[in-house]
């Protein structure tokens, strides 16, 4: 295996932290579990980010593809329409967001894989991998940039390894949700899920990751400014957006009154934060992507 490159101190004690769970994982058992609906409230902008990446793969008649942490599916059945002639695998360590995932392919088109992206193992599908892609899951397994240099030796010459990661956990809406916790009663219990954030690294880091196992390697980060409705009467968006993601380990360790209220005094600060304008509330997002192309 190729050696990882020399990583800044917190990027290195992110990579070797115990693994944590993968989107939909529900492996943390104070976890809420993933809601295929809520996840799917803001499908259109979730689902723009995983176009932009798929733009930059070049792939023209792949035979193996792999969405690793395919969530509810509809993403991965994208890919299987794209490359009509691919055997596509999904990988999900949630049952929930693999039922859903089931469910929406009635042609049975995909093989649908329950596993997290620590466990899963590449030699299992049986040939080399053309297309690689992993889709705002990275960001649950701390451990990933061990994983990284394994997942691309996998790919077959000319394959396409493609990642999306948000990097946005310096913006007020998971600022705002610290200090909510670190205020609370709970607040040590609370800590442990809320510091996933360090999986994430540095675009410099992943390019310098990738560029010692392939020399092709775009990465690039974007700053989506979502406009979310915001109806009234209804939760604040940018509450219902982290509802289905980041907030998720908070929701699990509270009980039913706790929750409410750690609830309603984040939602407070969002209020200020994210203000409901004519328009509704913008909210940026700023995620990470990268491609590496293995040589033919």
């Amino acid at each position: 295996m190729t050696p990882t490159p020399d990583l800044p101190a917190a990027e290195e004690a992110a990579a070797s932290t115990a693994p944590a769970a993968t989107p939909g994982a529900g492996a943390r058992d104070t976890d809420a579990a993933w809601d295929p609906r809520q996840y799917a409230v803001f499908s259109g902008h979730r689902g723009r980010p995983f176009a932009d990446l798929l733009a930059r793969v070049d792939a023209t008649l792949p035979a193996l593809v792999v969405d690793l942490g395919c969530g509810p599916g509809e993403l991965t059945l994208g890919l299987a329409r794209r490359w009509p002639g691919a055997r596509v695998i999904g990988v999900d360590s949630s049952p929930e967001m693999l039922a859903r995932a089931r469910e929406l392919d009635t042609d049975g088109r995909v093989e649908w894989v329950e596993a997290s992206a620590e466990d899963w193992d590449p030699t299992e599908c049986g040939a080399s991998i053309d297309v690689l892609v992993t889709n705002a899951t990275l960001q649950w397994v701390p451990g990933h940039l061990r994983l990284i240099p394994t997942w691309v030796e996998s790919l077959a010459p000319g394959g396409t390894f493609a990642m999306q990661v948000p990097s946005n956990f310096d913006a007020a809406s998971h600022r705002l949700m610290r200090e909510v916790a670190a205020r609370h009663a709970r607040a040590a219990d609370l800590q442990p899920g809320l510091d996933r954030a360090r999986a994430v690294a540095r675009p410099e880091t992943y390019a310098a990751l990738l560029l010692d196992l392939t020399p092709d390697v775009d990465v690039w980060q974007t700053t989506y400014q979502h406009v979310l409705a915001a109806p009234e009467g209804r939760p604040h968006p940018v509450l219902e957006w982290v509802r289905g993601t980041g907030l998720r380990p908070v929701l699990g360790v509270l009980d039913e009154d706790e929750r409410a209220a750690f609830v309603a005094d984040y939602e407070r600060e969002l209020d200020t934060a994210y203000p409901c304008r004519s328009f509704g509330v913008l909210f940026p997002f700023t995620r990470t992507f990268a491609v590496a192309r293995t040589p033919r």
